[in-house]
């Protein structure tokens, strides 16, 4: 099978409830979905068409390139399957790959196992076709194949990725509890900022939302950061589509004359670590950096405006009670210093979040790690329809 120009089914994989966003970035990029579900979207493909999807997405987590799907139902059974797959001619005998996998079957009470087996069918195929022998280790430095197998269901893809693509390549210096970069730029992609106006991020941390709002209004995607990935280890890999494709994300960005974007902390060390990775991502100086109390942040009288906090929300760091005093803050400024903006609050905590005490116009599910968290965002009025409708308290 010749992978690169074969169209196959792909699953791009991401975070939970990331899949919206994604699936609005894989259509924007002219591939229609044909399916799409919690933390992923399905669509046909090639092997070519994967280095495009690897390069320019933001919200996903791996790519995945499928090869065969089969009934399954012990360990014997997964490695018939898979010793019939050519996979003399996916990778090269001399080369390197390592197994992850997802499985979910009574036969098997560790994946590491099942890893073990997916290793020793394609070992084996190998010895047996070329005489040689690819070597093999649990780091993702050269070919990746990937195993899901749940019930009786199993399915064998090639990870076109490798290290996942949710890390953008930019954080040298992570911070306290940063936000994961991918899930940044999915809560800035689902906010109503038009990518030209300001964006304000207050309580900065580490510079993540501040960063990816800048990449994002500019269309430096997250492949113009990274030089490695599982697609270049695999037979009939050609450099020059890899190459014609980095030219096109480099040929693609652009220059937004006036664009304010604001990043402040109380924390000068907070500030040195943002102004560091911005610098990492090539986006510091479209970033106005500064140190102070998330009140004293300028706020520019400029249309289409957008103020976005992620303030601690004491599930891993701060104090509940303090914070209760620092939401109330967040919610008085909002109201009174941000009039005609629209703001945005990332929390984890939505007894905390009542504390704003302003009604959010709309709530969107995200998950940070293992947190059920919410993007709350409020329409900050200029007029008496501001005054109306923010005195009430939500219920969350």
């Amino acid at each position: 099978m010749q992978i690169f120009t074969t169209s196959q089914r792909i699953i791009i994989t991401c975070h939970k409830w990331l899949a919206p966003v994604l699936q609005a970035e894989v259509i924007a990029l002219g591939f229609p979905i044909t399916r799409s579900f919690q933390t992923g979207v399905e669509l046909q493909g090639t092997l070519s068409d994967c280095i495009r999807l690897n390069l320019n997405l933001r919200c996903a987590s791996q790519v995945m390139y499928s090869l065969k799907s089969f009934i399954c139902n012990d360990p014997d059974e997964l490695y018939n399957n898979l010793l019939s797959i050519h996979w003399e001619k996916l990778i090269n005998p001399d080369g390197y790959f390592s197994v992850t996998s997802n499985v979910f079957h009574p036969s098997i009470q560790t994946n590491l196992f099942a890893n073990l087996r997916v290793k020793d069918a394609v070992v084996d195929r190998m010895r047996n076709e070329t005489g040689k022998r690819p070597s093999t280790g649990s780091e993702l430095t050269g070919a990746v194949v990937y195993l899901f197998w749940k019930n009786e269901e199993a399915e064998i893809f090639l990870d076109t990725s490798g290290e996942t693509l949710a890390k953008h390549g930019y954080r040298k210096m992570p911070g306290k509890a940063p936000m994961l970069e991918a899930l940044a730029a999915a809560t800035i992609l689902s906010t109503k900022w038009n990518k030209e106006g300001p964006f304000v991020n207050p309580m900065c941390g580490s510079g993540t939302l501040a960063i990816e709002a800048a990449l994002i209004a500019t269309k430096r995607v997250p492949g113009l950061l990274r030089h490695h990935f599982a697609f270049m280890h695999l037979l009939g890999y050609d450099q020059d589509v890899y190459q014609a494709e980095r030219k096109k994300i480099e040929d693609q960005v652009v220059v937004i004359p006036g664009l304010k974007i604001i990043a402040t902390d109380i924390s000068s060390s907070a500030i040195s670590t943002s102004r560091t990775n911005a610098a990492a991502a090539g986006v510091e100086e479209l970033i106005e950096f500064g140190v102070g109390d998330f009140e004293k942040t300028t706020i520019p009288e400029e249309p289409n405006g957008v103020i976005m906090f992620n303030p601690e929300y004491g599930e891993r760091m701060g104090d509940e009670i303090e914070l209760n005093a620092t939401y109330a803050r967040i919610g008085d400024f909002l109201k009174n210093t941000c009039k005609g903006y629209t703001g945005y609050v990332f929390t984890g905590n939505l007894d905390l979040a009542k504390k704003i005490r302003l009604k959010p116009s709309r709530r969107i599910e995200f998950y940070n790690a293992t947190i059920d968290c919410r993007l709350l965002e409020y329409e900050l009025y200029a007029g008496t329809k501001r005054e109306d409708k923010q005195t009430e308290t939500p219920v969350l």
